[in-house]
């Protein structure tokens, strides 16, 4: 076991900041799971996937910055701890979940190890506890901080109605807020869109 724990140490040396490296150990010793990293995804950032006959897997993206590669993590392993509680009888995202995630995340907050913007975040986080980072705006985008910053990529939100910028490769021009996306004109063939206030795009000048 001490073996594995030091593989375990060694992968995620490179991925979280070293106050969190014995935290995930310990889920995956505790809860054994096939652990991957995987390529990035854009469409979400890890995942649980329950296995009733082996062992249940859990994906997390590799460009993922330390604090939300730790945080998405908790995020599965608590769908893994759900699961074994619960199998498929309740929400993916309901109250059980969302108690065993608070149990999870709380500790680590309480360790003082996490920059202040993201503490308070985070409790402000679960007060009412989005399916995922993502989902809660003001918390991603604290997280976004930590990222690598591209050179000449913003965030739709800040960017002045009727820019035009570019999104996977299409030109778009921004339009109105409509809760917490804008109403996109896709430049191409004049469709709308709707694009998260917190997409990172290049505004063409």
């Amino acid at each position: 076991m001490s073996r594995k724990k030091d593989q375990y140490r060694a992968v995620l040396a490179k991925y979280l900041h070293p106050p969190f490296i014995e935290v995930v150990v310990n889920l995956l010793v505790k809860h054994p799971v096939k652990f991957k990293i995987a390529k990035p995804r854009k469409t979400k950032l890890g995942d649980f996937r329950a296995n009733r006959e082996g062992l249940h897997q859990i994906t997390i993206n590799s460009d993922l910055n330390p604090y939300s590669f730790l945080i998405t993590t908790i995020h599965e392993f608590a769908h893994l701890v759900t699961f074994e509680e619960h199998m498929h009888h309740v929400k993916p995202h309901g109250k059980e979940w969302q108690l065993n995630y608070s149990k999870m995340i709380y500790p680590i907050i309480e360790s003082g190890n996490l920059p202040s913007d993201i503490s308070n975040a985070l409790l402000d986080s679960l007060i009412s506890v989005k399916a995922s980072s993502c989902s809660d705006q003001n918390l991603y985008r604290v997280l976004l901080n930590y990222d690598k910053q591209e050179e000449g990529i913003q965030l739709l939100e800040q960017l002045e109605r009727n820019s035009i910028f570019q999104l996977n490769g299409k030109n778009f021009t921004k339009g109105n807020l409509r809760r917490t996306r804008y109403v996109c004109i896709d430049n191409s063939n004049s469709k709308q869109y709707l694009i998260s206030a917190l997409a990172q795009v290049k505004k063409i000048e």
